[in-house]
């Protein structure tokens, strides 16, 4: 469950340790087994956490836990080894700064924009041509039983 992947064995490189967080960031929870102190719980591995509190070695994480059916929110210290950036919110992110631009480029042509995620909707239907090339479509009927033996 905690070994490293091929060829990722060994220390750990030191922007790991000088890793920019703060509280209100999305991070996700991986511990990493070659470091022991501060590693948090198994149960905690692959989840993501909103960090409430920053000291000089670990973060404070608020996790979702479901406890017998209802989910409790969970406060945890984890050391900053075992904890990565999330890139949950990237694609919101990129779509706040689509919305400001296409807000902007409105206001100053006036023309009314729908900034409201829409689902990817069905291809438009059309027709084939007829493999005759002549557009007369000709009707195959099957053949009658009959029985060669």
């Amino acid at each position: 469950m905690f070994a490293k992947k091929h060829r990722q064995h060994g220390p750990i490189h030191m922007s790991q340790y000088l890793m920019k967080v703060k509280v209100g960031d999305y991070v996700d929870i991986f511990a990493d087994p070659s470091i022991h102190r501060g590693m948090p719980h198994k149960h905690y591995h692959g989840r993501t956490g909103i960090i409430f509190n920053v000291t000089k070695a670990a973060v404070g994480i608020r996790v979702n836990k479901e406890v017998n059916g209802r989910v409790l929110e969970k406060r945890i210290h984890v050391r900053i080894e075992h904890v990565r950036k999330s890139k949950c919110q990237k694609e919101i992110l990129a779509r706040k700064v689509a919305n400001e631009e296409a807000k902007d480029l409105a206001r100053k042509t006036g023309v009314k924009v729908d900034l409201k995620r829409s689902p990817i909707l069905p291809k438009v239907g059309y027709y084939i041509a007829a493999p005759g090339g002549d557009g007369v479509v000709t009707t195959i009927q099957p053949l009658p039983f009959s029985d060669l033996v």
